[in-house]
């Protein structure tokens, strides 16, 4: 099995209630990376909903505190099912340690207006980028390949990163992986730091993840790159926000994201 799968996975144990195990193979600073913790919620949101027709849309994330190494239990409630759309709220537990709370809206495709009027940030394509050396445990599981003066290591007037990434392991995209690309990069507001460890750690708040399009739209194949491109244009009280956006080679905007989160360093 693949890694991210297995480090993702979830069994069920009763009606709404999924095991799960916390890896140290996708740590950040202090615990783990928030956008894996997103894919295993979300994997037990997808169980809890058992309708591969309903594809997840929305998916909003509260992050209380941050997981340890080991089992962990995803408890799911269904709050509604509609001719096309059900709603599910899940919390992440560890004992009686509440961790992360979540609630998310997964639909049937509806027949409608399409439109796309925002336009991918112009990079090189991957193949001609150095890869980006691991620095911890969570960049080790992708394979990045940053966009020239945009890389998170160098310092500029812009809080924006943008690179492509793809698993270490390949496997087909999906919405778990989606989800976990939200919050895989570093964050952008480390391109402004005047010194070294400027910002220190940036724990994440919430995370909220609009599901644009699947693989079936963008045709990328299990080894293939995404593009992600990450801004933050706000710091105020001690709090900043940061959107993402997930795009496929072929110009695909895949997925939305929009975190808030702490300043550790001020």
């Amino acid at each position: 099995m693949n890694r991210f799968d297995r480090d993702t996975a979830v069994t069920r144990e009763s009606d709404g209630r999924y095991r799960a195990r916390m890896d140290t193979g996708w740590w950040v600073v202090h615990g783990p990376n928030g956008g894996y913790v997103a894919a295993v919620l979300l994997r037990g949101m997808t169980e809890a909903v058992g309708d591969p027709a309903r594809a997840p849309r929305s998916l909003n994330i509260h992050y209380l505190r941050p997981p340890a190494e080991g089992e962990a239990f995803v408890d799911t409630t269904v709050e509604r099912v509609g001719r096309s759309l059900t709603t599910v709220s899940a919390r992440l537990v560890q004992g009686d340690r509440l961790l992360a709370i979540a609630l998310g809206a997964f639909s049937k495709p509806r027949s409608g207006v399409e439109l796309q009027h925002a336009p991918r940030l112009e990079v090189p394509s991957p193949e001609g980028l150095p890869i980006a050396e691991p620095r911890i445990p969570l960049s080790s599981r992708y394979e990045y390949r940053y966009a020239p003066g945009l890389e998170p290591s160098q310092t500029g007037d812009q809080a924006l990163v943008a690179g492509w990434i793809r698993p270490a392991e390949p496997r087909p995209l999906d919405p778990l992986l989606l989800a976990a690309y939200t919050d895989a990069f570093p964050p952008p507001l480390y391109r402004t730091a005047r010194e070294p460890g400027e910002f220190g750690p940036l724990p994440t708040v919430d995370l909220n993840i609009h599901f644009r399009a699947h693989r079936a739209d963008a045709t990328t194949l299990p080894a293939d790159f995404c593009l992600g491109v990450f801004r933050s244009r706000m710091v105020h009280e001690g709090f900043v926000e940061e959107d993402g956006e997930i795009w496929s080679r072929e110009g695909v905007l895949l997925a939305q994201s929009r975190q808030l989160a702490v300043l550790t360093g001020v």
